[in-house]
């Protein structure tokens, strides 16, 4: 799974002003960790020395993601367990945790702590009012929005006591953007959103909870869109500051098909880093917030 230099996660930021990696020693999960942000989000964590939890869904990222597992181990120094599990179900959740349990919770005492938590798994669609039905409802809301509920709750007993735990939910800028045919996606967002409030409120004693909202990234699930649907974004990538297209940077197909999306999409390492930064113990006097992790596709109010 490399990547273009221009797009490594590697810096010299990954160490604490005492000189080791800022998160030596925790654990982590990360669900749809074998690909895009959440891929990209196990290498900084694991580059800053978490061991993880990585989580997929389908039988055809198995072999990719054991192999990815293992080259955060050889690189990193990490632990790594790739746990299969469908967060759409409702014993997925649970059995990521009580797989990582098996295989992190000391022999004897069966104690385990998990420090980060990473609600990254989602799906997504474009259906018009007039096209949503009960099933499409159920599979996003599911996935997107029951999924990490059922995961915070099996993860609970496991948390820190001291307020040194991480939580970060993914959501995005179509949780407030009101996108056309986004009105169930978008609303599994905004339903993520408010549980972080809620979250951070109920969990305060026991770990932060924030989520980051990004928008377009030059992701797999990005580069399957039409030029219809990059062209409707285009007017609000042409708006985003750090979208303005590099000839000399960045990605050339990106550069390409600039004149047509209105700039560039992020990159998975971008917002990964947004991911990481509040997962450190920098961050500890933030929680409850969506942190605009989009270029300036949308600013915070």
């Amino acid at each position: 799974m490399s990547r273009p230099e221009h797009t490594r996660t590697l810096s010299t930021n990954l160490v604490g002003g005492s000189g080791h990696r800022v998160l030596d020693g925790k654990l982590g999960i990360v669900t749809g960790g074998s690909r895009g942000i959440g891929a990209a989000t196990c290498e900084n964590l694991a580059s800053k020395g978490c061991s993880l939890i990585i989580n997929y869904t389908s039988d055809n990222s198995a072999e990719k993601t054991q192999k990815f597992a293992e080259q955060l181990q050889t690189n990193y120094g990490v632990r790594c367990l790739p746990v299969q599990a469908d967060m759409g179900s409702e014993k997925g959740p649970a059995h990521i945790v009580n797989t990582a349990l098996n295989y992190f919770a000391h022999p004897k005492t069966r104690k385990l702590q998990i420090d980060v938590v990473i609600n990254n798994a989602g799906v997504a669609s474009k259906t018009p009012l007039e096209d949503c039905d009960c099933e499409e409802f159920a599979r996003l809301y599911n996935v997107n929005v029951r999924g990490p509920m059922l995961l915070m709750k099996a993860v609970m007993p496991y948390l820190p006591h001291d307020r040194s735990g991480r939580v970060v939910n993914v959501s995005s800028v179509s949780s407030a953007l009101g996108f056309e045919e986004d009105g169930m996606y978008g609303g599994t967002k905004a339903a993520l959103e408010a549980m972080t409030r809620t979250w951070a409120r109920e969990l305060s004693e026991r770990c932060t909870v924030n989520a980051v909202n990004p928008g377009p990234v030059a992701t797999d699930m990005y580069g399957a869109t039409s030029k219809e649907f990059q062209q409707k974004m285009s007017y609000w990538t042409k708006n985003t500051p750090l979208a303005a297209i590099r000839p000399d940077v960045d990605r050339q197909d990106l550069v390409e098909n600039a004149e047509i999306a209105g700039g560039r999409p992020g990159y998975d390492h971008e917002v990964a880093g947004v991911i990481a930064m509040l997962c450190t113990p920098d961050s500890a006097w933030c929680t409850g917030s969506t942190v605009c992790a989009n270029g300036g596709f949308k600013f915070s109010t």
